[in-house]
């Protein structure tokens, strides 16, 4: 039996399978490529052959153009070279996925992004026991806990009632958040039209083909001032300030981000209505899925490294950090 975690070998770019020749998430073009989900900072355009679920692959076919696709279920399994593969929810995303790597008797479990808490708009998280975790750790600090985020929808929904004369401009990602931003406030029963940004309108309408119900929708675009009065907006962060946002009557700035529990990150974003909402695990969620998959290793992809590996020592739990370039957080 090869020494554990030998034939995974860490690079800036990303991580090589090498018994399957093989990619997870690179940040430039391979010949094959093992797709955890569909952000722009783990799923690249360009690679021969994308192994991915078939949720991920729709929404790389809308960003990058079809793919040499390699569709894998949750639930199934494929061979890739003397890899046995397969891909079970992450919770982070529609279609995102961990990698399940079996060989050689060890098994290898890569994140990708996940959260642990529920979401409308995609499969939760799935435990799975492992002898390598390869995680990331974006909120990987003790101050990092989320709130619940029903919560949070109710303060949105509180201040869009408070002011009737404005509107209330909430700056969301485009692919995920702002697709679980509609869902869960229609869970909370609010069901008028959401207005929204033109990015967001090819993933919104993709996020419906795929059987995730979002209510009516209408586009900015093309309406008047007047139709926004009392309404909800929803736009990538970096249109909150925009040029865009002057044609909408005296906007209440929301943003919902993990990164709004920073007060500071609020200010520097003109935000007025920060929002903890996150499709990122905290700090208690991080610790305790290590405990739950109950690895001989944890791998850390990116985030908060140095934290999360000390915590892991003060466990019993081997941990490396493997200093991953490319994925991005900003916005998350």
């Amino acid at each position: 039996m090869p020494r554990l975690g030998s034939w995974i070998e860490p690079f800036p770019e990303g991580i090589f399978v090498k018994p399957a020749n093989a990619w997870v998430d690179p940040s430039q073009p391979k010949e094959r490529a093992l797709i955890t989900h569909g952000h722009a900072d783990h799923a690249r355009g360009g690679h021969g052959a994308v192994w991915a679920t078939p949720e991920t692959l729709a929404i790389m076919d809308v960003r990058y153009g079809q793919q040499s696709a390699q569709p894998v279920a949750y639930g199934e399994s494929v061979r890739i070279g003397e890899v046995e593969v397969s891909f079970v929810p992450a919770g982070h995303v529609l279609g995102s996925a961990q990698i399940v790597l079996d060989y050689a008797g060890q098994r290898v479990v890569v994140s990708g992004d996940y959260k642990r808490r529920p979401d409308p708009t995609c499969a939760p998280f799935v435990v799975t026991p492992c002898d390598i975790f390869i995680t990331e750790a974006t909120f990987g600090l003790p101050v990092f806990h989320h709130p619940d985020t029903g919560s949070e929808i109710d303060r949105l929904l509180h201040r869009l009632h408070a002011e009737p004369g404005r509107c209330v401009l909430v700056g969301a990602y485009a692919l995920g958040k702002a697709q679980r931003v509609i869902a869960e406030l229609r869970a909370r029963g609010h069901e008028d039209p959401i207005y929204y940004h033109g990015a967001m309108e090819r993933l919104c309408n993709l996020y419906e083909e795929l059987g995730v119900p979002l209510g009516e929708l209408r586009p900015v675009a093309g309406a008047k001032k007047e139709e926004f009065v009392g309404r909800i907006i929803l736009c990538p962060p970096s249109a909150l300030n925009d040029r865009w946002s002057r044609r909408l009557p005296d906007p209440v700035t929301a943003m919902a981000s993990g990164w709004m529990r920073i007060r500071q990150r609020a200010r520097q974003k003109n935000v007025e209505l920060p929002l903890i909402i996150s499709d990122h695990a905290d700090w208690d969620e991080l610790t305790q899925t290590i405990r739950d998959a109950s690895p001989s290793e944890v791998w850390i992809t990116h985030g908060r490294e140095d934290a999360l590996k000390h915590w892991c020592m003060l466990h019993q739990v081997k941990a490396r950090e493997l200093h991953l370039v490319g994925y991005e957080d900003e916005d998350e």
